[in-house]
């Protein structure tokens, strides 16, 4: 249909799903709309059995998951939580995303550059900036 997914979450032993979808331009009512449909009709046909289904856009705080994101929203404000600590303890790095080589982002933080691999990331999101 034309959109990415950008996350899919299951919860209430596989009851709930809620999906996060985007496309250039931003999704629309509509486009919630007409997934929703479609995906229902679907689940139906292949008897997928589910109470709740919500189709959404990722929102201001997109969550980050492949390194295509990465590169996409290189410039952007990012909240990225760790996996481990550091070092020093730290697991959350909030500042500049300054871009991704192979499978390392470089997050600026305090004025430094600072190189999170991926597969550490237990969580990154985009930080709004209104």
């Amino acid at each position: 249909m034309g959109f990415e997914l950008v996350d899919l979450q299951v919860s209430n032993r596989g009851r709930f799903l809620r999906i996060l979808m985007d496309k250039p331009g931003g999704i629309t009512v509509d486009d919630c709309a007409s997934v929703s449909r479609h995906l229902s009709r679907l689940f139906e046909v292949d008897g997928i059995d589910y109470d709740r289904l919500e189709v959404s856009s990722p929102g201001l705080d997109r969550p980050l998951r492949k390194a295509a994101d990465f590169a996409r929203f290189a410039g952007q404000k990012v909240d990225v939580r760790m996996r481990l600590a550091d070092a020093n303890g730290r697991r959350r790095y909030i500042g500049r995303l300054m871009g991704i080589e192979g499978a390392t982002a470089t997050v600026e933080v305090d004025g430094a550059p600072v190189a999170l691999p991926l597969d550490g990331m237990d969580r990154a999101r985009l930080v709004p900036e209104l």
